[in-house]
């Protein structure tokens, strides 16, 4: 039997006349993907034992879906037989239609039963793919569309998924036992040899000093990917609409970066070198690879590095290549890369741009470019990610979109709270005050841009300068898309202090939060955060903070809507100079379970 498809098809960067495909497969070999007359190839790379290919369509039509097949040593292995569901189709982009954006972060995969709809809730991703397959299979009686059939109005241009697609340290049951059968019957245990490319030996202490519950080697985080996104129906939806990705904290480990304490905390665990390397290699292949235009691809160091290791041979696909172990030189290549992208954050730019005719779409990592190793010197983007930012941060558009996985504007009292502590923690109440203020940071999750108000203090005038019309044509809005912190609001913004030319600016400038996409918190952390949108709340934290001697902010907002604490998925439509944003809400969880029940006819 020839070679299979383990993941994928994921419908990634999309240009207006290229569409970038990527899969990973179970075995080396060359794919193809083929839309109508149009095809690409490609030879798999490897890494530590696992084969992945990306392929660039080009020469399509802009504005257009075409259906494609993937084949792999010229055996079609997509669309499935009798998948029921419409045909995956290659998108390209249509700089003149409005574009319309569905974004949200942090969903646990689990299953969908009423177990686990009432513990996670309704998989608003996978609601999402269901009513696009229904949408699909009306518009077209279910054949498809042909290729070069103009895109509906009704379809999503882009799909942003802005953290926490993995959980690597909140494990699912499926996934607790491949670690423990991985292990060797307990999940602490790690018999296997560590991979040709690690870093360095295993952790001292013998196997079992490796975490319970969490994963740490590549293949472990393969895994993790592959159960994440291999539900029927998000499998299609990522087949079929272009997805942009960014990772947050959970990605890697929870509250990752979040402080130069915490660092070092972690690096003294043996465990940590293999972890934070394979969790960094492995988004790179993962999430990463398809966010770059098929020139920053050739143009990235680590691709080049990473497919050169394969060899001259893997341009025929040699079944040779499948083996690891001292072979693995492109595992060792991305091993490489990953430790130093963790130990010198400013010697990788992770964030990227799209443009969608007038509009501008900013992905900006606020993760692994932190500098945080001096708590009077904090910087959310590092000096490489922060110039590079404000190089972006121009008018001359109609809407610029800038999506980090954290908030932007937090409720006032967690902002003013959460800049409060940074202060602290840098020694302004006082030495003796450092140590208690970097448990509650810790404890808290306190690291969000307000916790980091150099940056934060530096992308807000930028942006003000841009509503004044001082770097270029004011755009009509600047939207800051954020997730993580498992609720959904509006917020509105404006200068701090009066500017004739920001007041007469038509710049709107929002926040708009979505998340989780399926992980709820729980009824008592809701009545917990419920208080962070009082006003009190906001004037109290407002006075510790400038006690602490904060500065004020240079903006100023407030809450228009929301918290929401649902399962949420969100579209943001941007036509001409206008834009809407719309939440979708799952029901409450016991609704859920009685509409399965409802409509279950056998167990």
């Amino acid at each position: 039997m020839g070679a299979r498809l383990r993941l994928g098809p994921v419908l990634r960067h999309a240009g207006e006349t290229t569409a970038t495909v990527w899969v990973e497969t179970d075995a080396p070999c060359r794919v193809t993907v083929a839309a109508g007359e149009r095809t690409a190839e490609a030879a798999t790379f490897t890494v530590h034992g696992h084969h992945y290919a990306v392929c660039d369509v080009a020469g399509l039509a802009p504005g257009t879906a075409a259906p494609y097949r993937v084949s792999l040593d010229g055996e079609q292995v997509w669309p499935e037989p009798a998948a029921g569901r419409p045909p995956s189709l290659l998108r390209t982009l249509d700089p003149a239609a409005p574009p319309r954006i569905v974004f949200g972060s942090c969903r646990t995969p689990a299953g969908h039963g009423p177990q686990e709809v009432r513990r996670f809730g309704v998989d608003m991703l996978r609601a999402y793919a269901l009513r696009l397959a229904g949408h699909r299979a009306r518009a077209d009686g279910g054949a498809g569309a042909d290729a070069g059939t103009s895109t509906s109005t009704e379809e999503p241009t882009l799909l942003l998924l802005t953290g926490d697609q993995v959980y690597a340290d909140e494990l699912q049951p499926p996934m607790v036992e491949f670690l423990r059968e991985r292990r060797g019957g307990h999940p602490a245990a790690a018999p296997e040899a560590p991979s040709a490319g690690a870093p360095e030996a295993p952790p001292a202490g013998g196997s079992a000093a490796r975490p319970p519950g969490e994963v740490v080697s590549f293949a472990e985080y393969a895994e993790l990917y592959r159960q994440a996104w291999s539900d029927p129906d998000i499998r299609w939806l990522l087949s079929t609409v272009p997805t942009l990705m960014l990772f947050d904290d959970h990605d890697v480990r929870d509250d990752w970066n979040t402080s130069g304490a915490w660092r070092r905390e972690m690096a003294a665990r043996p465990w940590w070198r293999p972890r934070v390397t394979a969790g960094l290699g492995a988004y790179w292949v993962y999430q990463h690879l398809g966010n770059l235009s098929p020139a920053e691809r050739a143009a990235d160091p680590v691709h080049q590095a990473v497919t050169a290791a394969a060899g001259p041979d893997a341009a025929r696909g040699a079944p040779e290549l499948a083996a690891a172990g001292s072979a693995d030189s492109g595992g060792r290549a991305l091993d490489a890369f990953a430790w130093r992208a963790h130990t010198e954050p400013a010697s990788y730019r992770w964030s990227h741009r799209h443009d969608v005719g007038r509009t501008r779409v900013l992905m900006v990592d606020t993760r692994c470019g932190r500098e945080v190793d001096d708590d009077a010197r904090r910087s959310m983007l590092g000096a490489r990610g922060a110039a590079w930012l404000d190089e972006q941060l121009t008018g001359d558009v109609d809407h610029l979109v800038l999506a980090s996985t954290i908030p932007f504007l937090l409720p006032s009292g967690v902002h003013h709270l959460e800049a409060w502590n940074e202060a602290v923690c840098a020694g302004a109440w006082g030495r003796r005050a450092r140590g208690p203020a970097e448990r509650l940071r810790q404890a808290l999750d306190l690291e969000h841009w307000a916790a980091f108000q150099r940056s934060f203090g530096e992308v807000a005038a930028a942006v003000l300068e841009m509503a004044a019309g001082r770097r270029g044509a004011p755009p009509a809005s600047v939207l800051l898309l954020g997730g993580d912190v498992h609720f959904s609001y509006l917020a509105r913004a404006q200068a701090q202090a009066p500017d004739p030319a920001a007041a007469a600016s038509p710049t709107r400038i929002a926040q708009l939060v979505c998340s989780p996409i399926r992980n709820p918190l729980s009824p008592t952390l809701r009545r917990m955060m419920r208080p962070a949108s009082w006003r009190a709340m906001g004037w109290a934290c407002r006075l510790a903070a400038r006690a602490a001697g904060v500065r004020r902010p240079a903006l100023k907002w407030r809450l228009d809507d929301g918290l929401w604490f649902d399962n949420t998925l969100a579209t943001l439509v941007l036509d001409g100079r206008t834009a809407e944003v719309l939440w979708e809400h799952a029901p409450d969880a016991d609704h859920a379970v009685r509409e399965l029940a409802r409509h279950r006819i056998t167990d």
